[in-house]
């Protein structure tokens, strides 16, 4: 039982949008960052456990991962499947193929069309699922995908996946792959004073009634390293207003681009995951906007 001081922290509290046919919260969860520590070293499994289980007792519904998340000893689909199968009903797993690692953790060619039916059947065997919620076609560079596009297609016709998306996509690339399939997401890199590049392609899926889902929206151009703690004097000075951390201010400011976007901060650390939830609630006034509006433009 809570009481007027003692606040129940929800993701439930940043709105919801639609993946498809499946309603999620609009505060998810980020996989990647469960597999390793700072400094490269394997996570800590049970913490990362702890976190997943954590995550969805905060409302988390939305859970972005992939096969190629993995480090020395982890990989985040088993954590995941270890953390929480059975699966809650309402829980939303979304994955991304397109790019692979070897087992050394070196990158890996862009796969061919016919290779992504063994990429979607890793996921399916490392979460324990016989059939993927959604799954982003990832990308690289500006090349058609439609050869790509259309083999997810033809997966998702034989009852594989449930939805398909894209990610790190040009506007001409979400056109082609929608005269392939229906297209529920878009997940490109983005964040305040980061991809500004994106900002047309975000408004024109919030038109669409797509998701736009930010990567990197923490770390902006720290990206996989994660964030740099150099931050902005004017993100600091809107949370020290606010009595939030300036990431609480960058998530919040993520949220309020429009109703379609979906945060997937990640983290293996419990109190991080506590404050991103609580970000969910930040809401910011038309000063804080006008003020961080000009950070975001001047990046």
């Amino acid at each position: 039982m809570t009481t007027s001081d003692t606040p129940t922290i929800t993701a439930e509290t940043a709105g919801t949008w639609r993946l498809g046919d499946r309603p999620v919260n609009r505060i998810g969860f980020g996989a990647m960052r469960l597999t390793a520590n700072g400094d490269g070293g394997p996570s800590d499994r049970d913490r990362a456990i702890s976190v997943l289980r954590r995550a969805v007792e905060l409302g988390v519904n939305h859970i972005d991962t992939a096969a190629f998340y993995f480090s020395p000893l982890r990989s985040a689909n088993e954590l995941i499947n270890r953390a929480l199968a059975p699966y809650p009903d309402d829980l939303v797993i979304v994955t991304k193929v397109g790019p692979g690692k070897d087992p050394s953790g070196q990158w890996l060619p862009m796969a061919r069309p016919e290779q992504l039916r063994g990429q979607v059947e890793e996921n399916l065997r490392q979460l324990g699922r016989d059939h993927l919620d959604v799954v982003n076609l990832r990308v690289y560079g500006p090349e058609p995908l439609a050869e790509h596009f259309g083999a997810l297609a033809e997966l998702r016709d034989a009852g594989l996946i449930r939805h398909l998306g894209v990610s790190a996509v040009v506007p001409q690339q979400l056109a082609e792959a929608q005269t392939i399939a229906p297209v529920v997401c878009v997940q490109n890199s983005y964040g305040l004073g980061y991809g500004q590049r994106n900002d047309q392609l975000l408004r024109d899926c919030a038109a669409q009634g797509i998701a736009f889902v930010p990567f990197f929206s923490l770390a902006t151009r720290g990206r996989e390293a994660g964030a740099s703690g150099v931050e902005h004097d004017e993100v600091r000075a809107v949370a020290r207003e606010h009595g939030v951390t300036p990431a609480q201010v960058r998530l919040a400011w993520t949220l309020h681009r429009a109703l379609n976007v979906l945060a997937i901060p990640g983290t293996g650390n419990p109190d991080h995951l506590t404050e991103n939830v609580a970000a969910g609630e930040l809401r910011l006034t038309a000063d804080d906007l006008a003020r961080l509006e000009a950070v975001h433009q001047g990046g």
